[in-house]
């Protein structure tokens, strides 16, 4: 007579963790967002306090190095593990809005003019930004997250408008203006990456016929098939360059939010 080699109890046990079901990984991460989140704002008011004792005239632009900190260690990973990590995206995400939160109650924490209202919006339109690259594929969820948790920055630190007018400055700067104007800047940068690969790998046909299938999943999208350009997005993923996005998008990011102030300043 031959034993059973497994019990029961093991059995369930074994088919409970291989059924699909809540992520423990993804759980422990979402409860570290809110500390880090806090730990991110707490950075940018050290920031400030830092800017205001070392240039008190002019814009303050100490919660503006924080989030460039931000994106330069999200396009490091990215460059690295062809990945931008929740444990850094999501935390800038909530942390902007918390910024602007504190504008809202009216909690002067740094120069930011902007509320959570506009926080959110700004992150929402960072999201728009990037949904057709996301739908076709060209770009990860966590380029996308990287980019929101920039554009809920902006909101809350420059509003409307009023930041830079408090300031002293002669223009508005407008949160969404930035936010539009540093990811066109972020999507050149990505264009000529890609273009230099191009070029080096000498592919030219490949990725002639890769550019017009994008533009056939393109026109689904605007005809409301997004299902159908997903899957065919995916289909060809195998077959693409892998470029980690998250580098031109810091770059765009940077280059345009610092060239900007060092123009307006001077």
């Amino acid at each position: 007579m031959s034993l059973p080699t497994t019990s029961p109890l093991s059995s369930a046990v074994a088919v409970a963790q291989t059924e699909p079901g809540w992520d423990r990984e993804l759980g422990r991460q979402l409860s570290r967002v809110p500390l880090w989140a806090l730990l991110w704002l707490l950075a940018s008011v050290l920031a400030h306090h830092m800017w205001q004792w070392y240039c008190p005239v002019g814009l303050n632009a100490g919660p503006l190095l924080v989030v460039s900190f931000g994106m330069i260690l999200a396009a490091i990973i990215d460059g690295w593990a062809f990945k931008v990590p929740n444990w850094l995206t999501l935390p800038l995400i909530l942390s902007g809005w918390l910024a602007g939160l504190c504008h809202t109650l009216g909690w002067s924490i740094d120069s930011g003019t902007g509320g959570l209202g506009i926080s959110l919006l700004a992150t929402l339109f960072g999201f728009g930004l990037l949904l057709p690259m996301l739908v076709l594929r060209g770009v990860g969820e966590g380029d996308v997250k990287m980019q929101m948790g920039f554009a809920a920055w902006m909101g809350a630190y420059f509003g409307t408008g009023d930041t830079t007018l408090a300031a002293g400055m002669d223009i508005r700067l407008h949160a969404l203006g930035v936010v539009f104007w540093a990811f066109t800047c972020g999507a050149l940068f990505g264009g000529l990456f890609g273009l230099a690969m191009i070029l080096l790998r000498r592919r030219f046909r490949d990725n002639a016929q890769m550019f017009q299938a994008m533009a056939q999943d393109l026109l689904l999208v605007t005809q409301g098939q997004l299902h159908q350009a997903t899957i065919q997005a995916e289909q060809r993923r195998s077959r693409w360059v892998r470029l980690p996005y998250g580098i031109p998008l810091c770059v765009g990011f940077l280059f345009y939010l610092w060239v900007v102030l060092v123009a307006l300043r001077n």
